[in-house]
């Protein structure tokens, strides 16, 4: 049993490997090492997006979702490399089959993080002592750098691997609460985005003291059940445990339609498509949610059912990202039937706070498309100076409804 283990509560570790792809890809071929590199997607071309980079790349100003023409422009030494997903993933199995050596108690969260429970774990040592070891297998077995967090729940321990980077190890105790998080801004603490800040800032909540410290029946007034969920989380107070089954048995959102007729215009279907997609996006919206498992299903005018599915390799929760996969999903496999029902769900859901997307080979050619625009920004902004171009955003058409 690990020494100085508390009578109550549990101990918990959050790795979180150190920028992977490029991690992996100068483990593959050592000649890399101590040399700035980024995975991209089209690298002989210029074109496309940076998936992820080395710590050097980002001593030079590198950083995640630039082009690649603008990261070479920064760094000219950048030695960029398209992305190799079969490698990442035989990486990821890797590390997490060594955690498993210490616990079966292990929630893979992504290809590159995942919870430990190790409160119960067989170790002569402390804690820290433990993450120690955990972390020099990881580097000298697979040649891959980690952050470890320790903490006595996952909200902490996901927080505390954030601190420090790369290969860090930090301690966050729920009595450390108070003076470590409440004085940051409320976008730092981990499971809130832009939109909720915005929420939060418009009822005067601007730091995590001030969540914290905010009456629940305000919060749930303005902010539902989630207000409440915040707070929680904002005093350090997280009960979910670590389950090695949660990828396996994550639940759905979705919704369905039936049609007045029996279509069979795929315009007008692509239509009802669009509608369900906003409509799930909405609920996922609500409960702060997203998954990365896409199906549709097809109610013909004999009233047999035909479900397709399609799993991504990131998380998503806009309706326009899931009407462009359920799109992509009709536009396969439609025949072209009378169709009397049609439903759109998203299925292995997770909270979004788990979740942030991870460029790779699937989803960089989607930002590699505003690669012109973000050329035309950065050619301005060298001239005019930085912040002289912001991006609009859209909003709700006459009539409609904002999500």
């Amino acid at each position: 049993m690990i020494e100085s283990r508390p009578k109550k509560g549990r101990i918990i570790f959050h790795i979180d490997m150190n920028s992977f792809f490029a991690s992996v890809e100068q483990a593959h071929d050592p000649s890399l090492k101590g040399k700035p590199v980024a995975v991209a997607g089209n690298p002989k071309e210029r074109k496309g997006i940076v998936v992820t980079c080395s710590y050097e790349a980002r001593a030079h100003g590198v950083y995640t979702t630039m082009p690649v023409w603008e990261a070479r422009r920064k760094c000219p030494e950048l030695i960029v490399i398209p992305p190799d997903h079969n490698r990442y993933r035989d990486a990821s199995d890797a590390m997490f089959s060594l955690l498993r050596t210490y616990t079966e108690l292990v929630e893979p969260v992504s290809i590159d993080e995942g919870y430990l429970d190790v409160s119960d774990v067989e170790w002569p040592g402390t804690a820290v002592e433990l993450a120690e070891e955990m972390q020099r297998r990881i580097l000298t077995e697979l040649d891959l750098p980690c952050s470890i967090g320790i903490a006595p729940n996952k909200f902490l321990a996901k927080t505390a691997s954030d601190m420090k980077k790369p290969m860090g190890i930090t301690i966050l105790r729920k009595r450390d609460v108070p003076a470590v998080l409440w004085p940051l801004p409320v976008i730092e603490m981990h499971g809130i985005g832009k939109s909720t800040e915005e929420k939060l800032r418009s009822l005067k909540i601007e730091t995590i003291g001030d969540l914290a410290a905010a009456e629940e029946g305000f919060l749930k007034e303005h902010l539902g059940k989630r207000g409440i969920h915040l707070k929680r989380r904002a005093n350090g107070t997280d009960s979910r445990a670590v389950d090695p089954e949660s990828v396996h048995e994550r639940k759905s959102v979705g919704g369905s339609v039936t049609l007045p007729v029996d279509e069979t215009d795929p315009a007008e279907l692509k239509k009802t498509l669009r509608r369900l997609a906003e409509k799930v996006a909405g609920r996922l919206d609500r409960r702060e949610l997203a998954g990365d498992l896409v199906t549709i299903q097809i109610r013909d005018a004999d009233w047999v059912n035909h479900s397709r599915s399609r799993t991504l390799t990131n998380a998503i929760f806009t309706a326009d990202a899931i009407y462009r996969e359920a799109e992509l999903l009709f536009d396969r496999h439609y025949g072209g039937q009378p169709v009397r029902l049609l439903g759109v769900t998203i299925g292995r859901v997770i909270d979004r706070s788990e979740t942030t997307e991870q460029l790779s080979i699937f989803n960089y050619e989607k930002h590699a498309k505003e690669e012109p625009v973000l050329k035309m920004i950065g050619e301005l902004e060298e001239k005019f100076g930085k912040g002289t171009v912001t991006r609009g955003i859209s909003g709700p058409k006459s009539g409609g409804r904002q999500g």
